[in-house]
């Protein structure tokens, strides 16, 4: 397997596609000598024959029909890794476990659009502790719970009310507000790979009882149908206004940071830009 190159296959599928020998050559730009010693390079590394070839055409065998079709889907597969490795400038792709970054999210994407056309934005839902980062899905991603690993950076860009979740017909949701101790009682959803929320943040002798969920999906359904409440960023209720839920400001909790996040050691190039946009947004918020 080490012996066959990517030169290899290139020339094999360029026999098949152009027909001949000698159409190939002109479209690899090599000689015919050259395809002719290329292609039994590579019928020597996998022991097979892979054309046969007479006076008037070259045809695959029953194995080279196998191989060249194999073929093209590794050299498809090395020309997106190239893409992808080389397209950090022209592409931004930033992660977000639950939610963006709330009311800010439509103006951040067209102010985007409008300052930097070159580079294409994509926000992308990602469910992990990193939003995508440490997945390798994402290039940079919105966090709002501080970051211990050392592989990443990270920079306060703003910061959101505490609110709680709560079904529509809760007696709770008809108050404009609600204090941590309303709430310490009651079943008190989590997510805890991503949540910004903890019993940690009640009294010990006052915590509610916890239930673990994976999902905001989840978290909504099992909150609109009265199973618990739950504590959450404010974007959480601009992304997902839900019917049967409201929103109440926790106004005795200490507010949300929200963080950009990125690889200390190769920072996308559009990192501080989005830096600063973020945090304009914020503030101007």
């Amino acid at each position: 397997m080490d012996e066959v190159e990517l030169r290899q296959l290139r020339c094999l599928v360029a026999i098949v596609d152009e027909g001949t020998f000698t159409d190939a050559a002109i479209a690899l730009g090599v000689s015919q000598a050259a395809v002719s010693r290329t292609l039994a390079g590579l019928e020597r590394a996998l022991g097979v024959r892979l054309l046969r070839r007479t006076s008037r055409e070259v045809t695959p065998t029953a194995t080279g029909l196998r191989v060249v079709e194999r073929a093209r889907r590794v050299l498809a597969d090395v020309a997106d890794l190239v893409q992808e490795a080389g397209s950090g400038h022209t592409r931004l792709r930033i992660g977000y476990a639950w939610s963006a970054v709330g009311r800010h999210t439509v103006a951040f994407q067209r102010r985007w659009h409008a300052a930097h056309p070159g580079i294409d934005l994509h926000l992308i839902r990602v469910n992990s502790a990193f939003a995508g980062l440490g997945e390798g899905s994402c290039d940079l991603a919105v966090v709002r719970r501080s970051l211990e690993d050392r592989r990443f950076d990270s920079a306060i860009v703003g910061l959101e009310r505490r609110l709680c979740a709560l079904a529509a017909d809760d007696p709770l949701a008809r108050r404009r507000s609600v204090r941590l101790a309303d709430i310490g009682g009651r079943i008190l959803l989590v997510d805890r790979r991503t949540g910004t929320t903890t019993p940690e943040l009640w009294p010990p002798d006052a915590r509610p009882v916890v239930e673990e969920i994976r999902d905001v999906d989840d978290w909504l359904t099992e909150i609109a149908a009265g199973r618990g409440i739950g504590v959450t960023a404010e974007s959480t209720a601009n992304q997902y206004p839900r019917p049967g839920i409201v929103y109440r400001p926790v106004r005795d909790a200490e507010p949300v940071a929200v963080r950009l996040a990125w690889w200390r050691d190769d920072p996308h190039p559009a990192q501080q830009a989005v830096l600063e946009l973020l945090s304009e947004l914020y503030r101007s918020g």
